[in-house]
Formats: C-alpha cells, structure tokens, sequence
C-alpha cells in the first residue's frame, strides 16, 4: 500500500472513534434518559481509552513518517503529515489513565451540570467540577510541565494562543468598549425591545428560525435542529453536522440568534468538503469556528436589511405583529445594555463577558483560586466588569456548559472570532459589493460562496493567523470589530464614541 495511502487510512480510524464518540455525546444532550449517564460515562470512557492507544501507537507514527518522505513541499499531504505529527505528539503527552479518567469525568460532570443548572444549586456540581478541574490541570501538566499551565489549555482551542497574547487584546477592547457603554448609558436612551417580545408559539419558533437557517444554506438533508440545555453544533462525518437550539416564548432573539449562531457553524463544518476524516479535514482553530457563527448571527442577522426579508416571514409565523416594520425592529436587535448571560448579552457587551471568563480561569490555573470560590468570584468579577450581580447560580456560575465539559481555554476563542469576523465581513463587502441589497432579496449565497472560498475549503491545512491574512490581505486587527460596535452605539443611542 502507498505510504499516503497507509497513513490517512490509519488516520481515519482516529476520525471514526471521535465522530462515533460525538454522537454518544449529542445524544446525552438531547435525547438520553437520565438513567443513561453511569452507563454512557463509561462508554466513552472506554472509546477515549482506545483513541488514545490508537493514535499513539507505533504503527500510526510509523505510518506518518513513511508519508512524509514522499510528501512534496507545499504540497497538501506536506499539511497532513505536520498537522498529524503535531496532534500525536501531544497527544503522546498525557498518559492513558488520564485521557480515559478525563472521558468519564467529562460525561459525569454534563448531567452534574445539568442538574445543578436546574435547581440553580452550585453545591450539586461542585464535586464534580473538582474533579474535572483536578484531572485537567494535570493535563495542562504533562501538555507543559515547565510551562503556563493555562496557555497548555488555550492551544487545544486556538493553537500557539497565549495568556500573554490575549492580556493586551482583551485590554485594547477595554480601552474603547468601557467608554463607549458608559456613554451609552449616560446617553438617557432607552431602546423599545418590545418588537423582540410578546409571546412566540415555540413549534412557530423553530419553523421560522429553520426557514432562516435553510435560507443561509444550512443543508437540512445533512443535519437536524434539537433541542438542548446550552446550544451547539456537531459534526459525526461528512453528511451529518448538527445544530441544537432552545428558545423563550416571550422574546424571539434566543432562538433566532442561537440558531443563526450554530448554523454559522454548521455551514462551516458542511464548507469543509468530503475528506473529514483527514487529520486537515475539519475546522482550522475555534477562532474562526466562532467568527462563522458570530458573523452569521450578528453581521447579517442584526441588520436593517436582513430584516427587509425576514419581516414579511416573521409576520406570516407570528401575526400579532403585523405592522411591523424593519426600522422599528432594529435598535431591539442591537442594544448596548450590560446583562447576565453572555450567549443573550448584546455585541457591544459581549466581549466583557468573555473577559470575565478568562480572569477567572487564569487565576485558577494559577492556582490563586480553589473551585469552592467560583460562585462568589464570578458574580463579583461580573460586578467590576459589567456592573450586575447574579441573584441565581443558573445566571452566574452555573450558566455555561464549557466547564462541565473540560473546555478551559475555550471562551477567549468568542472574542478572537469576534475579531476575525468584523475583518472578514468588511473584507466580503469590499469584493461582493452591496451585500445589504442582497439581503433585501434573501440572496446570501453570494456572502457564502465567498466564505467557502476564502474560509470553509481550506480546512485545517492553514493556521488561523495565515487564512485571516490570506482572506482579508492583513493580519487581523482589532479596528474592524471596534468601528462596527461604535458605529452601532452611534446609530441606535446616538452616541458620538470613535473607535481608538
């Protein structure tokens, strides 16, 4: 067998487990009795425990080096071969016991969270989240033992990210968002969200929010909406990427945008192309994984001219609201308001919610806090950050799904694609024209088109950093996300802040 051949044959033996290993954990959060949890736990448990032999195994490395020797520089089994080294030696890093304690911590730690979420209850998932905590900072040790232990976590989600990178980026956003909200709320200007509210049928909701996902170009035939506790996307392979979604019945903007927010993703993991099971075959980095959702979610789906189409649609779903105009809808979309929860909170606040995430875990993978002081330290690091306090758990501590998961090192990911997709929609805008007129006439094939050019087909072959460059013809900056956010704060509350 060619050597090519032997390698990325081997290597989607590691795709198969992970996706096989994804649909057990969709379905834990869609549709498992609760019963099922012990049993699932150890399922993929055992699953991780055979990934992670399998992917440090003599046979796979051996493979991989017989494909380098005849892989041409540039070439895309050259990208194969340095992606695929790069992913087996650290996963050669973490001993066996730990991947598989990690898997079952994982599993038991979702319906812990879940719980505990639902009684607002810290108490029921604190033990839980100790133990996750704990196994993950071991990893982050054998990732890096003379190294941060928090930049360890941060390169599982944005590779070659660091704590000292991100320090600056969150102070630059600082610099002008702060300024800029307490203007907005020294402004006086209290925005009517009334268009947003009143009471949608929720078997209307996901008609309409899957009419919009469909008119986006999410494939339906290679996907499904579920209904979850926190919203995400999935992907088992080619042909099969999923989205969740849960909703209010009286206010549409949490269905609507955290369908439009997950199909983003979904076009993105349908973008990539047939060979998914490629160690290049999947999603450069979660940056840009979030740049797609947060640019389909905000860019499009809050503007004026996105609801010139969607006006008459919404209307038909929910006729209470006949009357309704585009304009009037708008400023509800596009608030500058300091709230609770982040995956609710609006574009100009949004970012603070990230900030907020990221201090409280490099103070715990510093070890300068235990587990037992994360309730008070997020309602208080909420409190100096966005001035509001939680009253629940399930509005503070408790309100995200990232920890129970082991996802430390994730959330700066939400601010750094916010970066990403400000540049890339100015970019798209400079080469399709007036993308405002298309979206008058539901036309968003052309702004998808570009993405699956620029973004979707090159996979995992190119760093962030590079396709950023690659796509927008500069490196990515903070300016495009910071005249966009002012320039809304000027249109809806009238507020004179430039962007520095």
């Amino acid at each position: 067998m060619a050597p090519e051949k032997r390698f990325l044959e081997l290597w989607g033996i590691q795709a198969d487990l992970a996706y096989g290993s994804a649909v057990l954990q969709w379905d834990q959060e869609t549709y498992m009795p609760p019963e099922g949890a012990e049993a699932r736990g150890k399922i993929l448990a055992t699953l991780a425990e055979i990934k992670h032999a399998k992917m440090v195994s003599s046979e796979l490395k051996d493979a991989i080096e017989a494909a380098a020797e005849v892989a041409e520089a540039g070439s895309e089994l050259e990208a194969q071969v340095l992606e695929a080294r790069r992913i087996v030696e650290r996963e050669a890093k973490i001993p066996a016991a730990l991947a598989k304690a990690l898997a079952e911590a994982e599993s038991a730690g979702l319906v812990a969270w879940q719980n505990a979420r639902k009684e607002a209850d810290f108490a029921l998932f604190r033990d839980s989240l100790a133990e996750t905590v704990k196994l993950n900072q071991e990893k982050a040790a054998a990732l890096a033992p003379d190294g941060n232990a928090y930049d360890a976590m941060l390169d599982l989600y944005e590779a070659g990210t660091t704590e000292a990178q991100l320090v600056p980026m969150f102070e630059e956003l600082g610099a002008t968002l702060a300024p800029m909200i307490q203007a907005v709320k020294d402004s006086g200007v209290v925005v009517d969200e009334s268009p947003a509210q009143g009471h949608f049928d929720p078997v209307k909701q996901q008609e309409f929010t899957s009419m919009v996902a469909a008119r986006m170009g999410y494939r339906f035939e290679g996907g499904r909406l579920d209904k979850t506790t926190h919203p995400f996307c999935t992907t088992f392979g080619s042909g099969d990427v999923r989205i969740t979604w849960r909703y209010q019945e009286d206010d549409i903007r949490p269905a609507l945008y955290g369908v439009m927010h997950e199909a983003g993703h979904g076009l993105y993991e349908q973008g990539v192309g047939p060979d998914v099971r490629t160690p290049i075959g999947n999603a450069t980095g979660l940056g840009m994984h979030e740049s797609q959702s947060r640019l389909w979610e905000n860019m499009v789906g809050r503007s004026e001219s996105f609801w010139e189409w969607a006006m008459p649609h919404f209307i038909a779903a929910f006729p209470d609201k006949q009357g309704l105009t585009p304009a009037a809808m708008q400023p509800a979309l596009n608030t500058c308001r300091p709230s609770l929860i982040r995956v609710e909170a609006d574009e100009a606040t949004y970012n603070l919610h990230v900030a907020a995430r990221f201090e409280i875990e490099r103070k715990l993978f510093a070890g300068k806090v235990a587990v037992d002081d994360l309730p008070e330290l997020w309602d208080q690091t909420y409190e100096d950050l966005l001035g509001v306090r939680a009253t629940s758990a399930s509005d503070g501590v408790l309100q995200d799904i990232h920890w129970a998961m082991g996802a430390f090192g994730y959330f700066p990911t939400y601010t750094i694609g916010n970066l990403i997709c400000a540049q890339l929609f100015e970019s798209a805008k400079a080469k399709l024209g007036d993308l405002d007129a298309m979206f008058r006439e539901g036309e968003f094939a052309p702004l998808l088109g570009w993405l699956r050019e620029n973004v979707h087909q090159h996979g995992k072959r190119y760093p962030t950093h590079k396709l950023v460059e690659m796509a927008t013809g500069k490196p990515l900056s903070a300016g495009p996300l910071l005249d966009h956010l002012t320039g809304m704060a000027n249109r809806v509350y009238g507020v004179p802040v430039a962007a520095k």
